[in-house]
């Protein structure tokens, strides 16, 4: 019951908040604040939760045999338990975000949340419904095997996710020597926007470690301003078509397979993965844009 009085209270001081920074932008700075994609974001985040009639046991699959099989143990009165805990979920979260971008399967979940063409607070909230369904938090489950209870792994995965909500804004600078450590504005611009440059970077959750130690670390340049929302821009504000659109692509990709292979390629290959190997995946727009540069294309 408690934790049901917390979840209403942070959705409404973050939808709050939304509201204000729009109101704020619109009547001081100008801005052409993107209204119906607010309120588009809204529906999406009030119809995610009808998608609690999916089982529990879906949100970390195996994590309850996996903690029954422990190897460890943690007092969680313990700071130390908590700051292990915490570095692990990090770890667990940037492979289970880079692979939200590079696995076709759980990017038909994730692509909602790039939907929106405009950067702001209420991009937070506008999340995909079928996470359980795509099993896309198994890379969280391993940590029950590490000691840590399924319960326990699921709130700090929620406070990693509060953490992010401030970072979905556009009008807060560069932090300084904060840069490149700890998931900034700046850096989250950059991990959603959709020019060529930027894509497929800085997927951590509260830290950037990894990303730095995995080659996925892009800072944002002055010189080239984000472009938001997807490679191919959805302009559509009804939530059936930013939630269904993605799934609605691969059925039509996977009726056009002609063998085992090419069902694996739509279902589990980086998004715009083609039999020929000339779909328009991250890697072949680089490399056209590559040729094009030096003349050769």
């Amino acid at each position: 019951m408690l934790l049901k009085k917390v979840y209403v209270v942070v959705a409404l001081l973050a939808v709050g908040s939304a509201m204000i920074e729009g109101l704020v932008l619109t009547l001081t700075a100008g801005r052409q604040y993107d209204w119906r994609g607010a309120m588009a974001s809204l529906a999406v985040a009030a119809g995610r939760r009808l998608a609690d009639f999916i089982p529990a046991f879906l949100a970390l699959p195996g994590a309850a045999w996996l903690y029954e099989h422990r190897v460890l143990n943690w007092d969680m009165k313990d700071p130390l338990s908590w700051a292990v805990l915490f570095l692990a979920l990090e770890f667990a979260y940037y492979w289970f975000h880079r692979a939200s971008h590079r696995v076709r399967w759980f990017w038909a979940n994730h692509a909602v949340h790039h939907s929106p063409n405009q950067f702001n607070l209420s991009a937070a909230y506008r999340l995909g419904w079928f996470s359980k369904i795509t099993l896309s938090l198994v890379f969280f489950s391993p940590l029950a095997l590490l000691g840590f209870a399924p319960q326990v792994i699921l709130v700090a995965f929620a406070i990693n996710l509060l953490y992010q909500f401030w970072i979905h804004a556009e009008w807060i600078p560069k932090l300084g020597f904060l840069e490149g450590i700890i998931n900034t504005p700046s850096a989250h611009r950059v991990h959603h926007a959709s020019n060529l440059e930027y894509l497929d970077a800085n997927y951590g959750g509260v830290l950037l470690i990894f990303d730095r130690l995995f080659g996925t670390y892009v800072p944002e340049r002055d010189d080239l301003k984000p472009r938001y929302g997807w490679v191919k821009p959805l302009t559509s504000n009804n939530p059936l078509r930013i939630v269904f659109q993605p799934w609605i692509d691969i059925i039509a990709d996977l009726r056009k397979a002609r063998s085992a292979r090419d069902v694996a390629g739509y279902l589990f290959g980086p998004p715009g993965w083609q039999p020929d190997g000339n779909g328009p995946t991250t890697e072949n727009m680089r490399r056209q844009a590559a040729h094009g540069a030096d003349g050769s294309g």
